[in-house]
């Protein structure tokens, strides 16, 4: 038997066992409230009933649960009908025990016994239909949100492959009139760019952390300060309680410290001072570049498309929790970003 691609949704989750519970009581509601020649029912009656759909849909999920890894394993076209009648005898049986607790209390909330397949058969017949409903909505949702991540991934790939080499062409002209004044000072700066290189081949593959992004960054900002000089000055402020082993994706934040070295510090004949903050604001990392830089109008837009590769970055792996934020004040340009620290683990 060839192996075939999970395709069974997870009902073992939390949330979707609450997504069922909810289904269950929903169609409850439905049918008290439908239109019929009989009294209404009453609130005993309608707790009952709760009780009931909600222990059925329960005892269903753990089912499908339970038999997911098998199901998987087995051709869709056979394993479809399998899992749309599984809960035939679940409900089938737990409709005929509630009807025998019924009777033997004399309550009268199921049908009278001379009813009894009616009511097992009803059960059964409306609880296949449901789940057949359920298994519908959460497999058209896991394929449509498996789309949008790959839609995601393809367009975050996209937008990191035209900024590669013009960080690497960039990085490659900050080091170059160094060859021959000061070969030793170029030397040292090969060896950061090498490190960068391996980088940036490499971010595609894999996450980086914190720690290493910072590092990236001090690499590239010690490569701009040989070719600016005092015109470029850097201060870090990191807190003591940063979480250095946070995963983020690979040279995320390289583009915006060469947002503001390339169109804020250099085209300013003093240059000027980039302050960097890394904070703990539970639950919360913020993140903080600020620096000098020309009004808007006076400089050309070419760092939009490195916030906006950022941005999506971000996005597709802390979801819509981060966030990233840009403004020309005063003279400063400040990007502050900020992701949810509970991505960590």
């Amino acid at each position: 038997m060839t192996a075939t691609q999970p395709w069974m949704p997870d009902f073992c989750r939390l949330p979707r066992i609450a997504a069922v519970l909810g289904i269950a009581e929903l169609v409850v509601v439905i049918v008290a409230l439908a239109p019929t020649r009989s009294l209404r029912w009453s609130f005993e009656e309608f707790a009952a009933a709760s009780a009931f759909s909600c222990w059925l849909a329960l005892t269903m999920a753990v089912t499908l649960c339970k038999a997911r890894p098998w199901l998987d394993r087995l051709p869709i076209s056979f394993a479809l009908p399998m899992a749309v009648l599984m809960p035939l005898p679940v409900a089938g049986f737990g409709a005929w025990a509630a009807q025998q607790i019924d009777l033997g209390l004399a309550m009268g909330y199921t049908l009278p016994a001379t009813e009894q397949w009616r009511f097992v058969g009803s059960v059964a017949a409306l609880a296949m239909l449901i789940n057949a409903l359920s298994l519908r909505y959460f497999f058209v949702r896991e394929q449509w949100q498996s789309q949008v991540n790959a839609n995601a991934k393809a367009a975050v790939d996209a937008l990191q492959a035209r900024i590669r080499p013009h960080f690497l062409f960039n990085s490659m002209n900050s080091i170059a009139s160094l060859v021959r004044r000061d070969p030793e000072t170029a030397e040292q700066a090969v060896e950061d760019l090498s490190e960068l290189f391996r980088a940036a081949l490499g971010a595609d593959r894999g996450e980086s952390t914190l720690a290493e992004e910072i590092h990236f960054a001090e690499r590239y900002l010690a490569i701009e300060k040989l070719r600016l000089g005092e015109r470029l000055r850097v201060r870090w402020q990191i807190d003591d309680d940063a979480p250095r082993t946070m995963a983020l994706p690979r040279l995320v934040l390289q583009p915006l410290f060469e947002n503001a070295v390339v169109h804020g510090i250099a085209p300013l004949a003093e240059g000027g001072e980039i302050d960097i903050s890394v904070r703990v604001e539970s639950p919360w990392l913020m993140l903080r570049i600020v620096n000098p830089a020309l009004p808007p109008r006076e400089r050309d837009g070419g760092n939009r498309h490195a916030q906006a590769s950022v941005a999506q970055r971000l996005a597709f792996q802390f979801g819509a929790q981060a966030r990233m934020t840009r403004e020309f004040a005063d003279g400063y340009y400040r990007c502050e970003i900020r992701l949810p620290l509970k991505a960590e683990t």
